[in-house]
């Protein structure tokens, strides 16, 4: 099993400050030092925002991947080396709209009716 590409740029953004919110509308924002494949992450200098708005100061946080709702990564790793290739079609890989061959041809039989 391969890993994907959210977890690679997750695994990238390990030593930058992230910020994180959870499924409970906390964020944390913090220098990320660890992440693991199923995004349990760990921060250190973290600043907690509770929902009605409080921060406080934490040194470590531990936060569980399946309570995260999204992360927010540096500007920076727009330009990792992972998200190059995403534009570019693999050999196979099709760029159309996913109709097949036989429902081509069968457009092209009717072009008649429509144009």
């Amino acid at each position: 099993m391969s890993i994907e590409i959210p977890v690679k740029l997750l695994h990238e953004a390990e030593g930058h400050i992230v910020s994180i919110e959870m499924k409970t509308r906390e964020s944390f924002r913090g220098k990320l030092i660890e992440a693991e494949d199923n995004m349990n992450c760990r921060l250190e200098g973290v600043i907690q925002t509770q929902k009605d708005g409080s921060t406080a100061r934490l040194n470590n946080v531990y936060l569980r991947g399946s309570s995260i709702t999204y992360f927010v990564f540096p500007e920076m790793l727009r330009n990792a080396p992972m998200l190059k290739n995403l534009d570019k079609p693999t050999k196979g890989q099709g760029i159309g709209m996913g109709i097949g061959r036989q429902a081509q041809r069968q457009a092209k039989g009717m072009s008649y009716l429509f144009g």
